[in-house]
């Protein structure tokens, strides 16, 4: 897999994406459902936004892990939140370091919805190539 990333500006790096991936040579691609806070136990977390953000993040890196991808070759990932104040105030810079901790360069699109299922804040969908 060949991969290029394509940043007209600098500022978005620290934001945890980048503006537009490119891939070619693609071996495979994986599509990810939307990731949540759901325990293996199939419970929807109502903790925090910031804590859900970690466990939604923890069961995306397992759906991709047990496909057999890296996390690093994530080139497109959707957020949805239900309050885009609260994910900037409380857990975005989470968001961040995960980016830069698994070499993620993924363009990004973040959502405010009006709800998620159950008690969930946030959710992260997922394009992973390899």
């Amino acid at each position: 897999m060949e991969k290029r990333i394509i940043n007209p500006w600098n500022w978005q790096k620290e934001r945890g994406y980048v503006q537009a991936v490119e891939v070619k040579q693609v071996e495979g691609t994986l599509y990810c459902s939307g990731q949540a806070a759901i325990g293996h136990d199939g419970v929807s977390s109502d903790a925090s936004m910031k804590i859900q953000l970690g466990q939604a993040l923890e069961n995306l890196e397992k759906v991709i892990l047990e496909a057999g991808y890296e996390c690093k070759n994530i080139v497109r990932l959707n957020l949805f939140t239900t309050s885009t104040d609260e994910l900037l105030t409380t857990c975005f810079t989470d968001f961040i370091s995960w980016t830069k901790q698994n070499q993620v360069e993924a363009a990004l699109t973040a959502v405010e919805v009006n709800s998620l299922y159950e008690s969930l804040k946030i959710e992260f969908e997922a394009i992973v190539v390899k």
